[in-house]
């Protein structure tokens, strides 16, 4: 049986800017926001933090600092994923050396890969770190779906932990769980599907959502975890639209706007990604509103 990482809630935190670099004092605000609000691990330099747009010495000191001031107090998940699996492997043993206590590998985008690709690409990285590996199946982004076989093949890896599953299928969360029992810890990488992905055993999310309701969502994702499904499916409902709107355009551009709006001041987004559009803008207000995030 392979212990998760974390049980629960974890951040996949945005990076915040100031004239046009990482803003280190507003990082350390968020991190003990999120601290504060119950959530049980910090993911760095994922999606939602900008990570395609960081230099890599912007992005290993992202890294870096965030284990440095979370100070053990919840797990910290370094996002270090590339399509050139070289590339990965020196991103992945620096985050290793800066303290990360597991690592985040997106599938190989553009290029993408076989299944074949994908076990060589995940092996040969688990082979050369001490650090666990939490897979990441996003394929709305890559191009590419890991299937469940290729799961119960790394799975049995005793360096990769689990996956932060962002297919869209909560049948494949299913299958895999099925699959792989204990020895693979499932994540979900939706905030729709928490309830749902947890009901069959997964064992929290990584969440965009947590940026700006924390402790709804550990609550959430909590209440799971006690088997209290009625009251996580309340939040669940609760906050849906709400989902629905931060990803109304693309990600992250509708959570920086809504942390901005709420008062944190995390700065701007970096080019390509750019303001919202007028309409997506009231949409976001509208659901912020509903739930009290915004007066």
């Amino acid at each position: 049986m392979k212990s998760p990482i974390f049980q629960g809630s974890a951040v996949a935190i945005i990076t915040p800017f100031k004239n046009g670099t990482i803003h280190y004092d507003k990082l350390a605000e968020l991190i003990d926001f999120q601290i504060d609000n119950g959530t049980n691990a910090i993911v760095i330099c994922g999606t939602t933090g900008e990570a395609s747009t960081l230099t890599t010495p912007e992005h290993l000191a992202a890294i870096e600092f965030t284990a440095r001031y979370t100070k053990g107090r919840v797990p910290v998940i370094a996002g270090t994923g590339s399509n050139d699996t070289h590339h990965a492997l020196v991103m992945c043993k620096a985050a290793e050396e800066a303290g990360a206590d597991a690592l985040l590998i997106v599938t190989p985008y553009y290029n993408k890969a076989t299944q074949k690709g994908l076990v060589a690409h995940y092996t040969y990285l688990a082979d050369n770190l001490k650090t666990p590996i939490i897979l990441y199946n996003v394929p709305g982004r890559t191009g590419v779906n890991m299937s469940v076989d290729t799961y119960v093949t790394l799975s049995k890896h005793p360096g990769i932990n689990g996956v932060k599953e962002a297919c869209g299928s909560v049948a494949q969360c299913t299958r895999t769980l099925s699959r792989c029992g204990d020895n693979f810890n499932v994540y979900s990488g939706e905030d729709g599907d928490i309830v749902p992905m947890m009901s069959v055993g997964a064992q929290g999310v990584i969440s965009v959502l947590a940026n700006v309701a924390p402790k709804e969502t550990a609550d959430m994702a909590r209440y799971c975890l006690e088997g209290n499904y009625a009251e996580a499916a309340k939040l669940q409902l609760k906050y849906m639209d709400l989902i629905d709107s931060l990803f109304c355009e693309v990600n992250p551009i509708p959570v920086k706007t809504a942390l901005n709006l709420m008062g944190f001041e995390v700065g701007e987004l970096r080019m390509p990604l750019c303001e919202m559009e007028p309409n997506t803008l009231e949409r976001l207000q509208r659901s912020l509103r509903a739930v009290d995030l915004l007066k």
